[in-house]
């Protein structure tokens, strides 16, 4: 997949583990382990917003394209 998302590497820059940051953006942590390991088909702007405001970060830091 041409679009990555880079979680583990905010988590970790953060020290904010899986459950404490799926329970602060809303979601289980199973989905957030669908996003980490890249296979989200989509991710909605609300979500995004949420992983910004939590993560208080752009969604540039959080999703990457790169050409395959």
């Amino acid at each position: 997949m041409a679009v990555q998302v880079l979680l583990d590497d905010l988590l970790t820059e953060r020290g904010m583990s899986v459950g404490d940051f799926a329970a602060a953006v809303g979601i289980t942590p199973a989905n957030v382990a669908v996003l980490k390991n890249g296979r989200a088909r989509a991710v909605r702007f609300s979500t995004l917003d949420a992983i910004c405001r939590v993560l208080d970060c752009q969604p540039g830091d959080v999703l990457r394209w790169d050409a395959d």
